[in-house]
């Protein structure tokens, strides 16, 4: 917009490159910060500037953590039994924010789409699939929660695949509580628990 401040203009197409925002709501977002006070617009930048200070990917499940082991996989509180295997760490927020599972995660970071060039050596699968077979492994099930989009199945079909013969390891996946093409990240509480109880195996 030409009669707006090019600074304007400038954060509002920044914010708009985020997900999930749009045009309108990079505009309500910029006139916000516009608004707010200067210590908040600094305390806010500051944040922005150094959310990568500090984050390291967990070295056993490779999910976003402050040390190279994240918190679930050091607690032995959680359940080593089961295996959890999802796209995204913001899938694993959403299924901890239901307080029903108290397994372990593996996040692959991706799924299989050859259509975008991504294999499964483009993901953490081969992580994946070394901490299955290692010797004294305690893993007797492995959940897999892909969204289900065509990604997802092919993901899920690529693992099941794989495990066939790694018998008696148990091989399921969420139940059909979330909709076909549907994110696990925007998902509600009860969904991913009705989802995560009526699991079957595959």
């Amino acid at each position: 917009m030409d009669f707006l401040p090019d600074s304007v203009n400038k954060l509002i197409e920044e914010l708009s490159k985020l997900p999930g925002i749009g045009q309108k709501s990079a505009q309500r977002l910029a006139f916000h910060v516009l608004k707010n006070s200067d210590k908040n617009n600094n305390e806010f930048g500051e944040a922005v500037l150094k959310i990568k200070e500090g984050v390291f990917l967990c070295e056993i499940c490779f999910a976003l953590a402050q040390r190279e082991i994240c918190k679930i996989c050091s607690d032995p509180g959680r359940d080593a039994s089961i295996l959890c295997v999802l796209e995204n760490t913001m899938d694993m927020l959403a299924i901890e924010k239901t307080g029903e599972f108290r397994g372990l995660y593996h996040v692959l970071h991706g799924k299989i789409s050859p259509l975008d060039g991504i294999g499964p050596e483009d993901i953490k699968m081969a992580e994946m699939f070394k901490r299955l077979t290692e010797p004294g492994s305690p893993i007797k099930e492995v959940i897999l929660a892909m969204n289900p989009d065509l990604e997802g199945e092919t993901t899920s079909l690529f693992i099941k695949k794989h495990l066939e013969n790694l018998l008696p390891l148990r091989v399921t996946r969420i139940a059909r509580g979330v909709p076909s093409g549907g994110s696990l990240e925007y998902s509600d509480d009860m969904t991913l628990i009705r989802a995560l109880q009526g699991r079957q195996s595959i």
